[in-house]
């Protein structure tokens, strides 16, 4: 059966028009990828999965595809914990960029094609900003190098923002060496203890928003297919990559000659709140992952909500992700040794991605795969298949249904967090109990109530 047209939701054009790639034999994408400096959020992994499956799709369909998404290991962030910790800068950047490679193939994300650091592209970002200069759309001053927005006159055509949002939703503030106040940073100075590198303006550093354009046109050249990343991402950090890569390759004025599809995932709630550390609810995939839930099971719950709709993650979100996983692997555990070798994915799950990913039209098919395989091992091959392309199902079903082993200094950590959730029932403080179970199933906990007290146990178990 012809694999039906792409179609992908286009940040840029606000509507879901049929993926064209500007050369068929070979389709360029970049995602923006973490700054590393602490373990990644589900946010970030949302965005890891989400962009994994868009891939799997394209070589679905494409014969070659590039995927970058880069590193950012040059940032104050980045600055802020060395000097907490007394850690040196490149051992904290290593050391969160090989958890994170971690973490992330442990929920079935295959590595980037490239995965570019900051650091390494320090002489590409000089040279674009030389040219910005040169062309007139930024300037130097006091060891900075800004952007001039007023000198694009397409800025914020991808976030619709208009000149009030974009002044009061600049990074960086206003300084009075600021021709506007919407200007932004390209280059900035650095101290002595800080990272910095020889440039014409002086020993420093990148702005954060140079990075990826930079990046992104040293890899992928201009224009390249899809750019994409979090919808946060998308004001400003999008918008001054396009006007960036735009003014200093001198193109059009039309911001498709940077990336021609702009594609965005939504954000990410926990137990219908925002995720935040006031709040507490703050959830790393590190911290799941080593309170022993399985990677699939979290691919899945972020997964089930289309990519660009908010998505909760709660209990219900978890527990739904898992019975599914649970009943695909007890099938997979009694099908014939060959079932493996794959036929070709069932043609309504193909159409379901092919629907700007539609994935919970998708998981629905891959029930009805997996009840029919249940019933007939005929099947099989086609319900393999389709888990393939989902990024599901990759593991031998014995190691699926082993237990899960869970370290001392996690169960100390999981035993003081329900001592605290008895004493916050106790004092009848129900939210701040409500917040303390939900940093139990954060890592990986079954929590049950009985008349003898509190049980847990860690999930898959």
């Amino acid at each position: 059966m012809t694999t039906p047209p792409l179609t992908l939701y286009n940040s840029l054009t606000r509507a879901k028009d049929v993926f064209t790639p500007i050369d068929p034999d070979h389709v360029r994408l970049y995602a923006c990828g973490p700054t590393v400096y602490a373990t990644a959020h589900i946010g970030n992994a949302r965005m890891a999965v989400v962009f994994d499956l868009l891939v799997r799709v394209l070589r679905h369909i494409y014969p070659h595809v590039t995927y970058v998404s880069n590193i950012t290991d040059v940032d104050d962030k980045i600055m802020d914990a060395a000097a907490e910790t007394g850690r040196d800068i490149s051992d904290i950047t290593a050391f969160y960029t090989e958890v994170y490679n971690a973490d992330m193939a442990a929920l079935g994300n295959a590595q980037p094609d490239i995965q570019p650091r900051a650091t390494a592209h320090i002489p590409e970002m000089i040279a674009m900003i030389t040219a910005l200069i040169d062309h007139d759309h930024a300037y130097a001053v006091d060891g900075h190098v800004l952007f001039n927005v007023p000198s694009y006159p397409d800025y914020g055509r991808l976030s619709g923002r208009n000149r009030d949002d974009q002044i009061a939703g600049a990074r960086v503030e206003v300084a009075p060496y600021k021709r506007d106040p919407a200007d932004f940073i390209l280059w900035k100075p650095s101290s002595s203890d800080q990272p910095g590198w020889d440039s014409p303006w002086g020993r420093g550093r990148p702005g954060w928003h140079i990075e990826c354009s930079a990046m992104a046109a040293r890899h992928l050249g201009l224009p390249f297919d899809i750019h994409g990343g979090g919808v946060d991402l998308k004001f400003p950090h999008h918008e001054n990559e396009i006007a960036q890569a735009c003014c200093a390759h001198h193109t059009p004025r039309d911001a498709a000659d940077f990336a021609r599809v702009w594609v965005h995932n939504g954000f990410l709630t926990v137990g219908g709140e925002k995720m935040s550390k006031s709040l507490n609810n703050f959830i790393t995939a590190h911290a799941l992952l080593e309170g022993g839930m399985k990677g699939e099971v979290i691919r899945l719950a972020l997964l089930g909500a289309h990519y660009r709709q908010p998505s909760d993650w709660s209990d219900d979100s978890v527990h739904q992700a898992q019975k599914m996983l649970d009943k695909l692997y007890t099938v997979l555990q009694r099908a014939p040794g060959d079932h493996a070798v794959p036929t070709s994915a069932d043609p309504e799950l193909v159409a379901a991605l092919c629907d700007d990913l539609n994935t919970p039209q998708a998981i629905a098919v891959l029930h009805r795969l997996i009840d029919a395989a249940r019933q007939d091992d005929a099947h099989m091959s086609v319900l393999k298949a389709s888990c393939d392309l989902m990024g599901l199902g990759q593991h031998d079903p014995a190691t699926w249904f082993a237990t899960p082993e869970i370290g001392d200094a996690l169960v100390a950590q999981i035993e003081r967090l329900i001592a605290a959730r008895e004493t916050a029932r106790k004092a009848r403080d129900f939210a701040q109990a409500d917040t303390l179970r939900q940093e139990l199933t954060a890592l990986g906990v079954t929590l049950e109530d009985t008349s003898e007290g509190p049980k847990w146990r860690p999930n898959n178990t």
